[in-house]
């Protein structure tokens, strides 16, 4: 049995829920999320809680499924209430950021600067050498910041680069100077 799957969803005030055969739509203050639900999964809403079921027999992708969704759900009802963020820190000499438009901007010691397009749904903000990525689906967050931190990677031995928030980064030796006695 699915122990995530289990678990109610609570509704918080604000948040209008429509659940379809096919779909179930959540809005709230921070935007509007769909998901497409699959066929061996039911969703009720009860009281303002949902209620996440399998339709048929246990078997071990209905499990997985039923957990999976439950997980989704829950993520949804959390965007659009709360909504996520992921915030990176920029270190090194000459490297920056900045907001150009709806676009971001990095100076990264390439000979042209990186731009990161924004998609729908998320948002960048820049202060000093933290870059904030925000948005009410935790897909598209996680996504676009994985896609900033890949730009330019802390390396390890002095640690410049992007890197997340409280990320600690393995520091390695550099190379030992022999000290030569003539």
């Amino acid at each position: 049995m699915s122990r995530i799957g289990k678990k109610l969803i609570e509704v918080p005030q604000g948040v209008k829920i429509e659940i379809s055969e096919k779909e179930i739509k959540v809005s709230g203050p921070k935007g509007e999320l769909k998901q497409v639900i699959h066929p061996e999964i039911k969703v009720e809403l009860k009281d303002s809680k949902i209620f996440v079921s399998p339709k048929t027999e246990l078997s071990k992708r209905g499990r997985g499924l039923w957990g999976l969704y439950r997980a989704l759900i829950s993520n949804m009802v959390t965007g659009v209430s709360k909504g996520f963020e992921k915030k990176l820190e920029i270190e090194g000499v000459g490297f920056k950021a900045n907001v150009d438009g709806d676009n971001l901007v990095l100076n990264l010691g390439f000979t042209n600067p990186v731009k990161i397009v924004k998609i729908p749904g998320v948002n960048f903000l820049v202060e000093k050498n933290v870059i904030t990525v925000s948005g009410p689906d935790k897909e598209r967050v996680g996504h676009i910041a994985a896609l900033i931190r890949k730009q330019k990677k802390a390396e390890p031995y002095k640690g410049k680069g992007i890197k997340y928030q409280g990320e600690k980064i393995r520091r390695k030796e550099g190379k030992k100077v022999v000290a030569s006695s003539k």
